[in-house]
């Protein structure tokens, strides 16, 4: 049975960002750490670090929050995964879909490597949609 890691980390940050926790801590793979290192450049979460416990390596991150803590809570991630094992769905670089006008971000996996859509579209390459973020 093959697990599906890209949800694991979409479900980790969804429930932690549901619950105002302030860290998450998710296992440290190639594809979580580029998909890390994304949300950080993209300004979805505000600091990650590398954290080892015995022969595993986690990473650790820091949620980005509201500041204003008064009234209703409002979520600030808001994640969405498109494809899955079950389900590939691909896209050529036109036809990649635009989150809220160009706000979000929609992050694919390509032949040189994960990506967001706004790079896929400079390099002029598509790939499998793996999730949205906005």
């Amino acid at each position: 049975m093959s697990r599906d890691t890209i949800a694991d980390i979409i479900t980790s940050i969804r429930n932690a960002d549901m619950n105002r926790k302030g860290i998450v801590r998710i296992t440290s793979t190639k594809i979580t750490e580029t998909l890390v290192k994304i949300l950080l450049r993209e300004g979805f979460i505000e600091n990650v670090r590398k954290h080892q416990e015995k022969n595993k390596y986690f990473l650790v991150l820091t949620l980005r929050h509201r500041r204003n803590r008064q009234g209703p809570y409002t979520k600030f991630l808001n994640l969405k995964q498109v494809s899955s094992p079950g389900l590939r769905i691909y896209s050529n670089y036109q036809r990649l879909p635009r989150i809220l006008g160009g706000i979000g971000i929609l992050i694919l996996s390509t032949s040189r490597g994960i990506m967001t859509d706004r790079e896929a579209r400079l390099e002029k390459i598509g790939g499998e949609i793996l999730c949205y973020i906005w």
